[in-house]
This record gives structure tokens, sequence and C-alpha cells, in this order.
């Protein structure tokens, strides 16, 4: 299966059915008759820039966020604003604290914007760190992406 047939997929899954883990959804998939490796669902997940969302649990379930067609200012700030739990700034470093699921998102439209300024950003679940070039530069994108919440 091509991967944009399997994205469909994936598509329709995460929007019929609440699924909360990388591994539900490889699972999901094997059910229907695909074989995929949770190496491959976790760049799908990337690609697609699925976040997690609150689920009628309590829980999070993966969504497909709904600024996919704008662009990527316009993406990050959405997602800052719907994902940002805490932000702080130490020397030429930023931390970001975001909701389960939104780290790698945040984390490639941040390195997407192309920021000179920015020399490289780490996502993982719940977590970004950005690492600007100098003190003064984290101090610019900090009051950049303070703006973008207002």
């Amino acid at each position: 299966m091509k991967k944009a047939e399997r994205q469909q997929k994936i598509r329709e899954i995460i929007t019929n059915e609440s699924i909360e883990r990388q591994e539900d959804l490889v699972e999901r998939l094997r059910k229907m008759g695909l074989t995929v490796t949770q190496a491959t669902i976790s760049r799908d997940i990337k690609d697609m820039q699925l976040i997690k969302v609150p689920a009628d649990d309590g829980g999070y379930r993966y969504g497909i966020p709904s600024y996919h067609r704008q662009g990527h200012e316009n993406q990050l700030a959405v997602t800052l604003h719907d994902s940002l739990e805490q932000l702080k700034r130490n020397n030429c470093f930023l931390a970001l604290t975001v909701h389960p699921g939104n780290g790698p998102v945040v984390a490639t439209l941040i390195r997407k914007m192309d920021f000179p300024t920015v020399f490289t950003t780490i996502g993982d679940d719940g977590n970004v760190l950005v690492v600007c070039v100098s003190a003064d530069a984290a101090v610019k994108l900090e009051e950049k992406l303070n703006a973008m919440l207002d």
C-alpha cells in the first residue's frame, strides 16, 4: 500500500475511533489487513502533523489539527494557543512544555518558520527545546512566541 493510501486510512480511523497510542493504531491497521510497523506509523504521525486532543474519557487521543491549510506561522500560533503549558528561557535556550502529543508538531513548525536565529529544535511528546544562536536571539524568539499567543 502506498503512503498516501495508508495515511488516508489513518485519517479515517482517528476520525471515527479514539486512538490513544501508536501501538493502538498499528493494531487497528493490522486488523484491516495492513502490515505496518510502529516506526512507520510514527513517521506518518509526524508527517501528517497529528496532535493529541482531549478524549471523552479524560485521556488523550490522536486528532487532525484544524489548521492544515494555513501557513506555518498561523499553524504555530494555533498550536501554541491550544497546547502551550509553559515557556521558559535560559541563556540561548527556550523550553516549551505542551500538551501530550504536541511536542513534535511544535518543534517541526518552529523549524519550518526558518527563524534565522534558531540553531535547532528538539521535540518529544510534551516538550520542545529550542536552541538559539545567542541569548539575545532567545529573548527575541520568546517575545515572538508570546506575541503569537495574544
